[in-house]
């Protein structure tokens, strides 16, 4: 064969490599829209099904309150779930816990479950509200969140990205979580007496930093709601905003990281359960002295310290009224990013990540407004909204990872920083800094009407 036709065909070799690679450009990438977010159907669809949702309301003559917890620890290691797949855990440095936390007016019952997990993905939700209907438990909303433990344990999530990175999708870890979920709200409910309940915040912006920006704002507070039955039992619900990043990211041992140690702190004090629930951990990571469990400990004592002696706001709900409901959030199409303005096309997100279930969980109890988001919303947002509730006499309360996981909510003048946070995991931007910025503003409105 001569070198001119050797030539050709290599041309037309590479021709047909330059076709197949452009066709599966079109096919996979595309661009980012940074068309405005308020000029999109599903931002003004969102906030028409909020201003037309009723929310089912009830006032009673009392408060009711229970709670309990169950041991959900594998009896064989699984795959560690955080920082980068690292394969099973080596040995148990901290059992993982789901706890919960009941709640009735002798009207309407809500129900708090709380697990030590990175997230609480669609699928386990699922699977544990199936399991609540199945055992007929007279709950009218149910309310996840997660400790956000960056030590925890997988297997709870489908995907091919659930399969790379979070330890696939085990049935028999999904039906142990589910059991235990069942567990600890039935003995919740079977030990419900009359309780008081009180709202309590307290200072600890020293021990917390965003992780972005050095000095830049962030959400210093532990807010806690304590639950005090006649007996002088007492239970805490609390949230804070650092990661639970506390561990190296090379250790092996199963671990709750710091909220598993400032739990058990509260639980050898006053406290006959602690249930701990991630606040707007975006962009804010713990200032922990050192990553070695002694350390994390260490910190979280400094964390309990501060809850005692900083101190900032205490009040009692009085008023045994709830309102409950949830939002169903639309969003703009998913946006992972390859670049500055390359995003691989909704399909194949859809088909690495699966369902997101985005949603607000809206809960009103007396005096006291929680919203428990899907995304990981930046602590930078809460002043402005807890100045608002404020002004309406509200106290406010927002934690994450509440049955849906859509990504990072983060402030959209850092959406084109090189931030893991916003280019990788802020998955339907740009724009949602402003769109839940303005959405958490109008359910604090609509609350108050």
């Amino acid at each position: 064969m001569s070198i001119k036709a050797v030539g050709r065909k290599a041309l037309k070799v590479l021709g047909w490599i330059a076709l197949i690679l452009l066709i599966l450009a079109i096919a996979l990438i595309t661009t980012v829209d940074r068309s405005p977010i308020q000029d999109q159907d599903f931002f003004k669809e969102t906030f028409e099904r909020l201003d037309q949702t009723q929310f089912p309301a009830s006032s009673g003559e009392v408060w009711l309150g229970g709670w309990a917890k169950s041991n959900m620890t594998p009896a064989q290691p699984v795959d560690l779930v955080g920082y980068a797949p690292r394969g099973p855990y080596e040995f148990v440095e901290d059992s993982s816990f789901v706890k919960a936390i009941t709640l009735s007016n002798s009207k309407t019952r809500i129900a708090w479950l709380s697990y030590e997990l990175l997230i609480v993905h669609p699928f386990l939700s699922q699977k544990v509200q199936e399991g609540i209907k199945a055992s007929q438990l007279p709950i009218d909303q149910v309310i996840f969140t997660a400790t956000h433990t960056h030590s925890g344990m997988g297997g709870y999530m489908p995907g091919l990205v659930g399969e790379l990175a979070f330890g696939g999708l085990n049935e028999e870890i999904v039906d142990l979580m589910v059991e235990k979920s069942i567990s600890a709200l039935k003995a919740a409910i079977t030990s419900q007496d009359t309780v008081s309940i009180s709202y309590r915040k307290a200072d600890a912006g020293a021990l917390v930093e965003n992780r972005f920006i050095k000095g830049a704002p962030i959400d210093p507070f532990v807010r806690q709601l304590i639950f005090t039955k006649d007996s002088g039992e007492k239970a805490t619900f609390l949230t804070y905003s650092a990661h639970a990043t506390c561990m190296s990211s090379k250790f092996m041992g199963l671990s709750g990281d710091y909220p598993s140690y400032l739990m058990e702190e509260l639980e050898s004090g006053e406290f006959e359960i602690a249930v701990f629930a991630a606040g707007t951990v975006g962009s804010h990571r713990p200032l922990s002295p050192g990553n070695t469990p002694d350390l994390v400990k260490k910190y979280a004592h400094s964390l309990d310290s501060t809850i005692n002696l900083r101190m900032t706001h205490f009040s009692t709900i009085n008023r045994k009224s709830i309102e409950y409901g949830s939002l169903p959030i639309s969003l703009r199409e998913p946006h992972l990013r390859i670049s500055d303005n390359l995003r691989i096309r909704p399909w194949l997100f859809n088909y690495l990540l699966g369902e997101t279930n985005p949603h607000l969980d809206i809960t009103m109890i007396g005096s006291t407004l929680m919203i428990a988001s899907s995304g990981e919303i930046s602590g930078v947002f809460y002043e402005k909204w807890e100045n608002l509730a404020r002004e309406k006499e509200l106290n406010l309360i927002i934690t994450s990872f509440n049955g849906g996981y859509i990504g990072y909510i983060t402030p959209d003048e850092l959406y084109d920083q090189h931030f893991h946070e916003v280019r990788g995991t802020n998955w339907y931007g740009p724009g949602n800094g402003q769109y839940f910025d303005e959405l958490i503003t109008a359910i604090i409105e609509k609350t108050t009407r």
